[in-house]
């Protein structure tokens, strides 16, 4: 059987305390807290790659239907009421 000795007063009676409240042992109270810590600490899923999350946000985010007008020299002449050259 495995023991924990805590050495620190302020701790155990905080353990203690919170134990009492919530009407469960100091051994719950302890594993409980450091089970939250632990998962706090652990990152939730691996970091993709650049590419993977690239990838994922093609796939959210897909391009639109082609309108068929052309993007030329022309085109920005025009958006800036230039005249031809």
């Amino acid at each position: 059987m495995a023991s924990l000795y805590i050495k620190d007063s302020e701790t155990a009676e905080l353990a203690s305390e919170l134990a009492s409240r919530l009407g469960v042992t100091k051994t719950e109270i302890v594993r409980d807290l450091l089970r939250r810590r632990k998962a706090e600490l652990e990152p939730e899923s691996p970091v993709a790659s650049l590419r993977e999350r690239m990838r994922q946000w093609r796939a959210a985010h897909p391009l639109g239907q082609p309108t068929g007008f052309v993007a030329d020299k022309a085109f920005y002449d025009s958006l800036n009421d230039e005249d031809d050259d």
